[in-house]
């Protein structure tokens, strides 16, 4: 009988090692104070009295970056979704107050690909550093016939902490202004129908973004999302942040309510800045302003319900933000959005 192996079903265990000994340096240049060892153990170990908690509430989350991916694939774009993945899951987060700590993912593929993956990964290992959290650990799969060829797909897990009294929303009311930090673009929702339309036109991924001057479509669609942990937590620890709401699947109508107490809602004032690409995605598929607004950001990547909205736009600013004022809180539940008709045009 032949003897068959590992490789012949097509998993190259010797690409994983590999893999694994090219993220060892990029993890460990993510860490922070708490970690305990690196890389290779079977699971991952964080002290939070050495990260500077008293009394903390831990509070997780996991996200994906979706058929972003499709393009990344599709044009060897790997760079910048590993930032994708760790915004999806610190930015939601910081909403609830608290300071991202660790983060884990799991990639997963038909083939592994060393150089494609190692690049997918120096972004997670990327986002992880802007954010402030450390990358202690992962997974990846290869599995073919589960995914065809160089496909793969991500999912990312974070942890962070916030001491018990500290923990958001707090003490919002009627007339808290809301201010806005703004997007980079659409960040990692919405791509099935960004591909869709895109689909509709003659462009190829390397055709120049009317949106973008300079940028193909796919360089211009494939910014990463923003993460928005410093400026936030300088807000929060400053007492002047009362909520936020991550501004993703949803966009303003779904998600802007979950940072508002029972019975409230938002009055929102447009239009507003935003990048270009929304204005071309609602032209080129002829989509209502309606439509937009519930599937995209809209250049809206983040919402701050805030104490003081002046002290607050300065402590921003400082941070390297451009906040404007959104809006304010109301007595009656829903998001209402005076001018909207004129935002895409």
């Amino acid at each position: 009988m032949t003897s068959m192996t590992y490789g012949q079903a097509g998993v190259d265990i010797e690409a994983g090692d590999a893999l694994v000994e090219a993220i060892k340096p990029l993890a460990k240049a993510t860490s922070r104070k708490g970690v305990i060892g690196g890389l290779g153990g079977f699971g991952a170990l964080f002290d939070l009295k050495a990260a500077g908690f008293a009394d903390p509430i831990l509070v997780s989350t996991t996200d994906g970056v979706g058929t972003k991916l499709k393009i990344a694939i599709e044009t060897g774009i790997h760079d910048y979704v590993g930032i994708d993945l760790v915004a999806m899951c610190v930015n939601d987060l910081v909403v609830q107050g608290a300071a991202p700590l660790f983060f884990l993912d799991y990639f997963a593929t038909g083939a592994l690909d060393v150089a494609a993956a190692s690049r997918v990964i120096a972004g997670i290992a990327e986002g992880c550093k802007i954010a402030g959290c450390a990358l202690v650990g992962g997974e990846t799969a290869e599995m073919p016939g589960m995914y065809s060829g160089g496909d793969y797909d991500l999912a990312g897990f974070s942890v962070g902490a916030a001491e018990r009294g500290a923990l958001l929303p707090a003490g919002v009311a009627v007339g808290d202004a809301i201010l806005a930090l703004p997007s980079s673009g659409v960040h990692s929702n919405g791509f099935s129908l960004v591909r869709k339309i895109v689909a509709t036109t003659d462009l190829g991924w390397d055709s120049p973004a009317l949106f973008a001057p300079g940028k193909t479509l796919a360089e211009a669609l494939m910014q990463p999302t923003r993460i928005y942990v410093a400026a936030m937590l300088a807000l929060h620890q400053a007492g002047l942040l009362k909520g936020a709401a991550h501004i993703t699947g949803g966009g303003l109508p779904g998600n802007l309510p979950r940072a508002l107490p029972d019975g409230l809602g938002a009055s929102l004032k447009g239009p507003w800045a935003m990048p270009g690409v929304f204005a071309w995605l609602a032209k080129t598929g002829g989509v209502a302003a309606e439509e937009m607004l519930r599937v995209f950001n809209c250049g809206v990547g983040m919402t701050l319900i805030v104490k003081d909205a002046d002290a607050a736009m300065v402590l921003l600013k400082a941070a390297g933000e451009a906040p404007f004022l959104l809006g304010h809180v109301t007595g009656k539940p829903g998001i209402e959005i005076e001018g909207s008709e004129s935002l895409f045009v």
